[in-house]
């Protein structure tokens, strides 16, 4: 691969013949625009590419070649820092983007509580799985579309972007139609029908690392959907297996930099998984934004002891909104800012109602849940119309 760097005062026909002369002799060209200049990624396979005859083009300042075999996401490629803009967030700038939310997700009432809960502390965004890859074929798989709806319904009422996993090729265009974000887990950082996939659907990725990949593995990986055209990926350091046994992973805080050094993508930092212990998750999370994290994502249940998945590491509503304030100090004295609260915003003509309202009602059980039930299913329809 080869990049051709343009002139700061390129013209757009300048810019389209190189495009055009570059597809003719069956290369494939991937436009990046800065603030102060443009290039163009020239990719050829197998095939050879005469630098000289595209430096030789007008409008053209110079022509190098990519030497990391990431060729994409390299910073050789796109020499500024990527920045991917979802409604009113922006990820890569110089606000450090919070994602918050349970593992998993179990009920209307959770995620409604939890949705409200993060909003308030100052998360832009909401995680939680409604596809759960499990280690035992006997743990709780998710919840699956109904789910997915219950994440949509939290962002109508709180204004939260909304994350959640995929885990197929399958689902992918299903969990386009309700998430924001579409993340890729550990498990499946080398699913690579997965990864071409999520790149044809043009969404923003989040790609985790997978519990035994190197960060050139992981760069490599993120190639496979940015070779589709799809720029709007981040990258997450979750930790990686070692010998340690006194915490679940051993968070990569090495990774932040390297990955940052190496690449132009925006880097997200879990610390939930990267420790697995509720009680290190904010010395883990001050650790990352130290380090220069472009954002967190970070697991909340409103009752941590009967989560259904990942309990443990999961903070409290309270632990979570004290871990806030505590990055937005050290966030302000490093030059940088945590993202302030989302914007409220609710649907138009959808009733919103308190979490815990089957309880307060005194119903309980099955007559609660079918309470519940009922309830989302009136609420379904107006937000998703057939």
């Amino acid at each position: 691969m080869v990049i051709v760097v343009m002139k700061s005062n390129v013209t757009a026909a300048q810019i389209g013949d190189v495009l055009r002369r570059v597809e003719a002799q069956g290369l494939r060209a991937h436009l990046s625009r800065g603030d102060d200049r443009t290039i163009i990624g020239v990719i050829g396979d197998d095939q050879p590419i005469n630098k000289e005859a595209l430096a030789a083009l007008d409008g053209v300042e110079n022509v190098l070649r990519v030497t990391q075999p990431f060729k994409l996401a390299s910073n050789e490629f796109h020499g500024e820092r990527s920045r991917i803009e979802i409604g009113d967030v922006t990820i890569g700038g110089n606000e450090v983007v919070v994602m918050a939310g349970p593992c998993s997700v179990e009920s209307y009432d959770q995620v409604m509580t939890t949705a409200r809960a993060v909003r308030a502390a100052g998360a832009r965004v909401l995680r939680g799985g409604a596809f759960k890859p499990r280690t035992s074929p006997y743990s709780f798989q998710g919840m699956g579309e109904e789910g997915l709806k219950i994440l949509a319904a939290a962002r109508a009422e709180t204004g939260l972007l909304v994350i959640t996993e995929v885990m197929s090729p399958d689902q992918v265009d299903l969990v386009a139609r309700y998430a924001d974000i579409m993340q890729i887990g550990a498990r499946n950082m080398q699913n690579y029908a997965l990864l071409h996939a999520v790149g044809e659907a043009q969404r923003p990725v989040l790609l985790k690392r997978g519990i035994a990949g190197t960060i050139k593995e992981l760069l490599m990986c993120a190639e496979y959907i940015l070779s589709h055209g799809n720029y709007q990926v981040m990258l997450c350091e979750r930790g990686i297996r070692t010998y340690e046994t006194a915490t679940r992973n051993t968070f990569d805080l090495n990774a932040i930099p390297v990955l940052q050094d190496l690449s132009h993508l925006p880097v997200i930092a879990d610390p939930s998984h990267g420790v697995g212990k509720s009680e290190y998750v904010p010395a883990v999370t001050r650790g990352a934004l130290a380090a220069g994290a472009d954002g967190m994502i970070i697991e909340v249940h409103p009752d941590p002891p009967n989560a259904m998945s990942d309990g443990p590491q999961s903070l409290t509503p309270a632990q979570f909104a004290d871990l806030m304030e505590q990055c937005r100090r050290l966030a302000e004295a490093l030059g940088r800012r945590v993202a302030s609260p989302a914007p409220h915003a609710v649907a138009q003509g959808v009733p919103v109602r308190a979490a815990g309202d089957s309880e307060r009602r005194g119903l309980s059980g099955a007559e609660g849940k079918a309470a519940e039930g009922d309830q989302l299913g009136k609420m379904l329809p107006r937000l998703f119309p057939l």
